[in-house]
């Protein structure tokens, strides 16, 4: 059994400790509890609209000869071409990702400007029906637009993306995620979601979209188009694209945000499993680029040449103006900012991880239902964003504040809607705009009359509901958004209610609200601290801020997971944990190969049937290759051969008269690195006759020489430590005694026989108390 392996289920038992004894307590001397069944694993994923067969990525190194005599031969040109190449990616990474993160907020800003200077014209004619109907028209098409180029062309590009990144850097192949057809779709989906005034962000496409942009570039192109370079040979395997696609997400936060430092620390703390000094170097020079294109950009459209593009799209939420004071007594408050983060957010995930079972379900149905879900959410959205305003009452306006009051333009503060002159209407102002000028207009500061009570609880109350419904539709979508106004929402209101019984501005208390939900939420603190520095431009909020995201996070983190391990869950990606259950420790990795089937070997040099045979009988990826010898010496674990390879060696017809061993040109003569470096493991398409079955194949010159081992004796905590760590593949179980007559390998872990829940399902009383919370 292996990671592409079959489900196998059998009884089988061995003696060990009485059912009722506590194995928290079982040493690794003890033998375990009973076993019902093999080690079985189900390599099924939902990626995008179809359930997929999941493979892991090999960011192990093959040390096989053709590799070892290549990187010998390269020279110090080569060399530098390599070094090169990678920061040339970087910057390119970097660069396209801010030219279509400008391209997306130039788009959606004039999109959605001329809507609501359409609808406002119709309101400042007291004409609302005829606005509602161009409102909810302009909407539907933009949702129909984004719904059916997902639904029918690209459905990998719906969602945030995000979860199936953190998964692909975990060592997860996640089928189309990364093609130029999702990247395309996702640009033109983000563009139509935004613009329909949906409740969801382009912050999370953009991180898909940045690492679409690094997987195209590492890879030269899209699959059926590719630049075959002879210099981008050195980038076709999956440990460098792993780098690229490290660089892709931070440069999508930055571009999302204008946040470089936090760009680089999402990609540390949220999606990267592996991390090492050069790579930070080489995410931070992607970010450095991105701001510095969407700052060229800014100064362009700060001059009038983008349209309608103003103080929205890629200029962020600034509240550096205001003067931060916090006194002792402010401890409060800001604390209870922190706990109703970290409890509202909690429920958020509780309460989505329901919807999206739900839309799964509906889903199902087919293609016209998931664009009639959309649909129906964007014409409830419409209907509640232009309808509640009617129920707000007027405010005056304050001669005292310079902004212009009233208006009924596509942004402003004080939006006048349904009231009469020099009144405006809060909750239009909050509702009939952009998303991002609704978080502009509820940090704004130095506004305590502002908005009133009911019209806050309205508004948060609205978002609560489309923040649920919304994500999950077949369109792009990002949880930043959403989450940012929703937090935002409360964390005004209980500024508002504390009055002038605390010195922080009601703005800083929207901030504060916004940040401990996506704490709440989404489990991070140290990347989100920066984001929110770099967002609002006050670094005097930088202690409250730590405070409060603190308290929302070890909240949040006693009552459930974060809503990306939450959809990684769902979607069924065999995503390994940094830290293993407890119980862990008490199991040894030959107890746990023990309850999978024996593993397949090869020897040195094995006959063209063998090889055959295995292939067609077995889905494993690797197979360990065995030298048989006199017994004297015993038998050698030469090393690990992978599928791929074994099916290039077929293709190729590779094969011997007799059994022997092949000179190194020989090998040379037929295979390259880059050969290899490719995946190719199709089998079907390859057609051996009865009388190559007899002939013989040299295994030695592509086998992978170093592969990592463990004593069985390990226990599978620390062994899952060290795969995650290193990025491996496969994990061979080596014998504590090597006896005469004894195999050198008794077995080969993979990613799914260290998943806590498949494990629990071959040793089900590990943990009696816990084993419901590992599925």
């Amino acid at each position: 059994m292996d990671e592409d392996g079959n489900l196998q289920i059998s009884n089988s038992n061995y003696n060990g400790e009485e059912e009722g004894e506590d194995p928290e307590n079982n040493t690794l001397n003890q033998p375990l509890l009973k076993r019902h069944r093999t080690l079985s694993s189900t390599p099924l994923a939902l990626v995008g609209a179809k359930v997929s067969h999941i493979e892991s990525l090999d960011y192990e190194i093959n040390e096989n000869d053709l590799f070892k005599h290549d990187w010998r031969s390269r020279s110090k040109a080569q060399v530098f071409q390599y070094i090169f190449l990678k920061w040339t990616l970087a910057c390119l990474v970097g660069l396209f990702t801010g030219l279509i993160a400008t391209l997306i907020n130039l788009a959606v800003e004039n999109i959605a400007g001329y809507k609501l200077l359409a609808v406002g014209y119709y309101i400042a004619q007291d004409r609302f029906w005829t606005g509602l109907m161009v409102f909810t028209g302009a909407n539907l098409g933009l949702t129909l637009v984004a719904t059916v180029l997902v639904v029918y062309f690209a459905p990998t590009a719906a969602g945030p993306g995000i979860p199936e990144i953190k998964a692909y850097l975990n060592g997860i192949d996640t089928p189309n995620m990364f093609g130029f057809t999702t990247m395309m779709v996702k640009i033109v989906g983000s563009i139509g979601a935004v613009a329909a005034g949906l409740d969801l962000g382009k912050e999370g496409p953009l991180v898909h979209i940045g690492s679409c942009i690094a997987s195209l570039l590492g890879q030269g192109g899209p699959d059926n188009h590719r630049i075959k370079w002879r210099w981008l040979r050195y980038f076709n395997n999956d440990r460098d694209r792993r780098d690229l696609i490290t660089c892709g997400s931070a440069s999508g936060v930055c571009a999302a945000f204008r946040s470089p430092v936090g760009g680089v620390l999402f990609a540390l703390e949220e999606v990267a499993t592996w991390w090492r000094s050069a790579l930070l170097w080489r995410t931070f020079f992607s970010t450095a680029v991105v701001v510095v294109v969407l700052r060229a950009f800014i100064e362009i459209c700060n001059s009038g040449k983008c349209g309608l593009f103003g103080s929205g799209g890629l200029i962020m939420f600034d509240v550096s103006h205001v003067e931060v004071r916090y006194h002792a007594a402010d401890i409060i408050p800001v604390t209870l900012i922190g706990v109703f983060g970290g409890i509202l957010g909690s429920l958020y995930n509780h309460l989505l991880h329901k919807v999206l079972r739900l839309y799964n379900l509906i889903n199902q149905k087919g293609k016209i239902h998931k664009v009639l879900l959309s649909l129906g959410v964007s014409l409830f959205t419409s209907v509640c964003l232009f309808g509640l305003p009617f129920l707000a009452e007027c405010k005056p306006c304050d001669p005292s504040i310079d902004e212009i009051c009233p208006t009924n333009g596509r942004s402003g503060n004080f939006k006048q809607f349904n009231c009469p002159n020099g009144y405006y209407n809060d909750l239009s102002t909050l509702l009939l705009t952009t998303n991002d000028d609704a978080v502009r207009n509820i940090f704004s500061s130095n506004t305590p009359n502002e908005f009133g009570m009911v019209s806050l609880w309205i508004f948060f109350g609205l978002y609560c509901i489309l923040g649920l419904i919304t994500f999950g539709i077949a369109t792009p979508s990002g949880l930043f958004l959403p989450i940012i106004l929703m937090g935002s929402a409360y964390g005004r209101m209980l500024g508002t209610a504390m009055g002038s019984y605390t010195n922080i501005d009601q703005g800083l208390y929207a901030v504060l609200g916004a940040a401990s939900l996506m704490a709440g939420s989404m489990r991070m603190t140290v990347s989100l601290c920066v984001i929110f520095l770099e967002l609002t431009n006050n670094l005097l909020l930088l202690p409250i801020t730590m405070f409060v995201l603190l308290i929302a996070k070890t909240v949040g983190d006693s009552f459930n997971l974060s809503i990306y391990e939450i959809i990684l869950h769902l979607k069924g990606l065999p995503f390994l944990e940094a830290n293993p259950e407890p119980w862990m420790r008490n199991l040894t990795v030959g107890e746990l190969n023990d309850a999978k089937p024996p593993v397949v070997t090869l020897n040195g040099v094995e006959k063209v049937a063998n090889i055959v045979d295995v292939l067609r009988n077995t889905t494993h990826n690797a197979f360990p290759v065995l030298d048989g010898a006199d017994q004297n010496t015993g038998t050698e674990l030469h090393g690990l051969i992978l599928r791929a390879h074994l099916v290039k060696v077929l293709k190729k017809r590779w094969f011997l008269n007799e059994k022997r061993r092949t000179e190194e040109w020989e090998v040379r003569e037929k295979f390259t690195p880059v050969e290899l470096a490719e995946r190719e493991d199709n089998f079907d398409d390859v057609a051996i006759t009865s009388s190559e079955m007899q002939l013989y194949v040299d295994l030695h010159p592509l086998t992978n020489t170093t592969p990592y081992t463990v004593v069985q004796s390990i226990s599978v905590a620390k062994a899952l430590v060290l795969f995650r760590s290193v990025g491996l593949r496969h994990l061979l179980v080596v014998p504590k005694i090597q006896a005469s007559g004894m195999s050198p390998v008794i077995g080969i872990l993979t990613r799914q026989d260290l998943r806590a829940y498949n494990i629990l399902q071959a040793f089900p009383h590990l943990d009696k108390h816990k084993s419901g919370k590992a599925r």
